[in-house]
């Protein structure tokens, strides 16, 4: 752990403020859930809380089932990075921070496929957005379906758009329960 330098007391409710600077360096925004973790040392840890990182080998295994039936790549990503990758082409794409593009377009609460003539999104160095998901759980957006490709790929059909939704509530009913 790094010090900050920062030193900040308790008010008489028990709440301490998080400096705007370590909110807005670690992404830390209004209505963002923390998790905290204490050890034998006194130490107090705030971290960020995502759901489907806790999900962990249950959404990388239904990524691979997903990508084995659809024949392409599949992501599953939280709000801010994707937490499965399968498939071909994945590479290099797990554990990636979601530009903030992607980011916005996930918030936004409808599925997307990329536009057939003009720029795709980009998503990481050398992939594109292809298709996008979002998984809204307990009427949150948690996080979302993606499919990468490439600037050459062409655009998934229908049936595997459809897919990517389904996939995407699935992962919802999953994180609700």
């Amino acid at each position: 752990m790094r010090a900050t330098g920062i030193v900040r007391r308790i008010d008489e409710l028990g709440r301490v403020v998080i400096p705007k600077e370590i909110r807005r360096t670690q992404r830390i925004k209004y209505g963002d859930s923390l998790e905290i973790f204490t050890d034998k040392n006194g130490e107090v840890v705030f971290k960020k809380y995502s759901p489907l990182a806790e999900l962990g080998e249950p959404a990388a295994l239904y990524a691979d089932v997903l990508a084995r039936r659809l024949q392409c790549a599949v992501l599953v990503c939280d709000r801010e990075r994707v937490v499965a990758a399968a498939g071909a082409g994945r590479t290099g794409l797990q554990g990636l921070a979601l530009p903030p593009a992607v980011e916005a377009l996930l918030a936004r609460r409808k599925l997307y496929t990329a536009p057939a003539a003009g720029p795709r999104l980009p998503l990481g160095e050398r992939h594109t957005l292809l298709c996008a998901a979002p998984i809204l759980a307990r009427g949150d957006m948690e996080g979302g379906v993606l499919l990468p490709g490439t600037a050459r790929d062409p655009l998934p059909d229908a049936e595997t758009v459809q897919a990517a939704a389904i996939a995407a509530e699935f992962l919802a009913r999953w994180m609700e329960e």
